[in-house]
């Protein structure tokens, strides 16, 4: 048979009835799959579970699925009631290589026939549901239904009243294990008057091992408890908790860490530091010395305390905290028993080794990079990083980096300036592992993740050709800290930036003098910030199926030396314009807020965890307001829309602000200077499928602008108005390629413009607006 001979007449029809009615029969019988099974055999199409009751019966949808999920075999999968994968599998029978068997092998599957399903096994599997949801003595049937060259099996449970759970008690006696059991009770998972179920049973001894574990139970297990359940009432249960007899002493008591030794130098062929005399610092046994790591550095991430009680949660707890030190590849904390000291009151011992592989202490690293960046430059770059894993014996970070770039901002207008720049930049960050914050000494012990304070430093030069060249220098001090896997914290006390203009362009001087508003921006550079960002990312729960991830920040810059100038009653400064302002060593200052909003959603559209189907939104929200001392907020500052990582039918900073759109000569070489503004909104939604392995295809819609707080008589429109801003939004949509190989991403985006910000579909001149596609190459994904 032909390969496509399926969905196609073999012969013409003589009249078109005949040929649709043939049409509508071969695909009925071929890509239903049913003329593929043997002769006499029928394939089957699935069954359905009903529950039957005389009383009610409680999460009867939830109990049918559970029923449900038991079914095997699973039938062949189908569309619409057709069956390709049927076809495929034909293809290839009989065949060892070519086009036919690699079509079966790769998306082929064998009929499910009627004879291959076991009722009797599906039947019994129902019945131990149906038993560990209380349903206790309850009788399935079966039954087939034959229809054609299929069938299917319905099955049939029928049950009575579930059982309810009327007593639960806990076991007697006084040993400190029953006491300590007893003790849990209060927040016991077995509720009087709840279902008989058995996983609530099995997460109940789960529960009540975890709370033992943390009181010293290092040798308890769930399997030491059982339940006895007297289901002789009507319809009621009694539920006694009690704990083996079997069980083995050292399960059955409580330990106490009698020494606590720990080994930063542990390799595999260490004997356990045999030979080696510890440095003893607050009790604890410490290896091999401090010419690396300071004692109480590493005492600092520990929370497994000599002659404390045993609690998994501070095991857990010093295995977190020392792996996010960074200085250690492998950290493992063994455990035994302490044959040298005497049981207590009943109490064990045990001793506690804890043992770290380092990393090499001094790494150098030098790459050669593709810049991109959101405001369109991109170009070669090269960064050289040197990293000390313990500059100050602490475990502090030390980072140095030295930077250099040649960029090229490819999407603004022919007639722009500036398009070329170079940069020239040094940093160095001092990572400190833990927070410094005199005269308390905070150590969040109820978080796993160590908690950070950085110290920063850093100049960047910046030439951007035929216009201007300057001088970044900045400053900054803050602290870093987790409460959970999910939520992180900064806060930036202290963030100082300098920009100094030094030499300009005879073009761009006349660009600052024509347009006060990009004179202030430029002059205003002297930012006093300060900064504080929360983030919640579900990204890190790999398993979930939806996934959150938010972030908001507030960025405050001059209050502090405004008033101090004002209540020290300083001189303001008056500038060309008019306006008068207070300045820092005889510079002016910025005095501005800024509010920052993140808001995405990752929706996995296949129940696969590992498949990259899935549904990405975002929403960005920011607002900047100067005042006081400044009119206008810091260029750098403010915001810019459109590029690879915005609006991607428009080239970046394309957009806005609000309806201003460069109409002539001069504004279309300033639009990159011109098209920022005080306030953002973006949205965007992008849907990304598998398509071979390492590639990704997206489809996406992306819409935002940016405006001004401030009139601007220079950008008409371009302030924010709350009646109009939803019909300014700038909409695009497109498509795009992306190269993943987990590492590294390279994403090739088209888009095609569907709203101007202004809504017109002309130009000024009367020109057609361009729906010319726009095509953007970049590193990553866009969010």
């Amino acid at each position: 048979m032909p390969v496509f001979s399926l969905c196609r007449p073999s012969s013409a029809s003589s009249t078109p009835l005949r040929g649709l009615t043939l049409l509508v029969g071969l695909l009925a019988a071929g890509c239903s799959g049913t003329k593929y099974i043997p002769e006499g055999a029928k394939l089957y199409t699935g069954g359905a579970v009903k529950v039957k009751s005389d009383a009610p019966v409680p999460n009867e949808a939830a109990l049918t699925t559970e029923l449900e999920s038991v079914i095997n075999p699973k039938p062949n999968a189908s569309i619409l009631g057709l069956r390709p994968k049927l076809y495929f599998w034909h293809l290839g029978q009989g065949k060892t290589r070519g086009l036919g068997h690699w079509l079966a092998d790769k998306y082929g599957e064998k009929p499910v026939l009627l004879s291959q399903v076991d009722t009797q096994q599906v039947k019994k599997l129902m019945v131990n549901r149906l038993n560990n949801n209380g349903y206790f003595r309850p009788s399935v049937g079966s039954k087939v239904q034959v229809k054609g060259a299929t069938a299917t099996v319905d099955y049939t449970a029928f049950v009575g009243k579930p059982y309810l759970i009327k007593q639960v008690s806990f076991p007697e006696g006084d040993t400190l294990l029953t006491q300590a059991i007893r003790a849990t009770q209060a927040g016991t998972l077995l509720k009087v008057g709840d279902p008989y179920n058995l996983q609530t049973f099995i997460n109940e001894r789960t529960r009540i091992d975890g709370v033992l574990k943390n009181q010293g139970y290092y040798y308890f297990s769930p399997d030491f408890l059982l339940f006895e359940v007297d289901s002789t009432l009507d319809n009621q249960a009694n539920v006694y908790l009690k704990v083996k007899s079997s069980i083995s002493r050292r399960a059955a008591k409580p330990y106490v860490l009698s020494r606590v030794s720990l080994n930063t130098d542990y390799s595999l062929s260490d004997t356990a530091s045999a030979g080696r005399r510890p440095f003893i610092y607050q009790k604890y046994r410490y290896f091999p010395d401090e010419e690396v790591f300071k004692a109480k550095a590493i005492t600092n991430a520990t929370f497994l305390y000599p002659d404390s009680v045993y609690r998994r949660r501070r095991s857990d707890q010093t295995l977190s905290r020392l792996m996010s030190l960074g200085t250690f590849k492998f950290v493992d904390i063994r455990f035994r028993p302490d044959r040298s000291v005497a049981d207590s009151a009943g109490y064990g011992h045990l001793i506690s080794n804890v043992r770290m592989t380092q990393v090499p202490k001094k790494s150098l690293r030098a790459e050669v990079l593709l810049v991109s960046k959101s405001n369109g430059f991109v170009g070669p770059g090269f960064r050289v990083q040197f990293r000390n894993r313990s500059a100050l014996r602490g475990a502090e970070q030390l980072l140095v980096n030295v930077t250099g770039s040649f960029e090229n901002q490819t999407k603004a207008g022919a007639n722009t300036i500036g398009l070329t720049s170079y940069e020239l930049g040094a940093d160095a960050q001092l990572v400190v592992p833990h927070l410094i914050t005199p005269p308390f000494d905070i150590r969040l012990t109820n978080s796993d993740f160590q908690p950070r304070t950085t110290f920063g430093v850093g100049y960047r030069y910046v030439e951007r050709l035929e216009a201007f060249q300057e001088d970044v220098f900045n400053l900054s001090y803050g602290y870093t800290w987790k409460t959970k896997l999910t939520n992180e914290q900064e806060l930036r006390p202290i963030d100082l930036q300098y920009i100094r203009l030094g030499s300009v362009s005879d073009q761009f001087r006349a660009l600052l003098d024509s347009n006060a508003f990009l004179n202030n921006s430029f002059r205003q550079q002297f930012i006093l910030g300060s900064s504080y960002r929360y983030t919640y990312n579900q990204q890190v729960l790999e398993q979930r199926r939806n996934q959150i991830y938010f972030s908001g920040g507030v960025e405050v810059s001059g209050n502090l030396a405004y008033l101090a100038s004002s209540l020290t009653g300083q001189t303001k400064q008056r500038n060309k314009d008019g306006s008068e302002a207070y300045a820092v060593l005889g510079q002016q200052f910025s005095q501005y807020t800024k509010v920052d909003l993140e808001l995405r959603n990752y929706f996995r559209t296949s129940p696969n965890p590992t498949s990259g189907n899935k549904i990405a939104t975002r929403l960005l929200i920011g607002s900047g307001l100067p005042y006081l001392n400044s009119t206008v907020l810091p260029y750098l500052k403010q915001y810019g829309i459109g590029g690879p990582n915005s609006v991607r039918a428009f080239p970046a900073r394309g957009i806005g602000p609000g309806t201003y759109m460069p109409t002539t000569t001069r504004q279309e070489a300033t639009n990159f200077y011109d098209q920022v503004g005080d306030l953002r909104l973006e949205a965007n939604a992008e849907y990304r499928q598998d398509l071979f392995p390492y590639v990704k295809g997206a489809l996406f819609v992306d819409a935002g602008n940016i405006w001004l707080v401030n009139e601007d008589p220079k950008r008409r429109g371009g302030q924010f108005s709350p009646s109009t801003f939803f019909n300014e939004l700038a909409v695009g949509a497109g498509a795009g390629i992306r190269i993943d190989v987990q590492f590294f991403v390279i994403r090739f985006d088209v888009a095609v413009p569907v709203r101007y910000p202004d809504g017109r579909t002309s130009n000024v001149d009367g020109s057609a607006r361009s729906s010319a596609p726009v095509f953007n190459i970049a590193i990553g994904y866009p969010y």
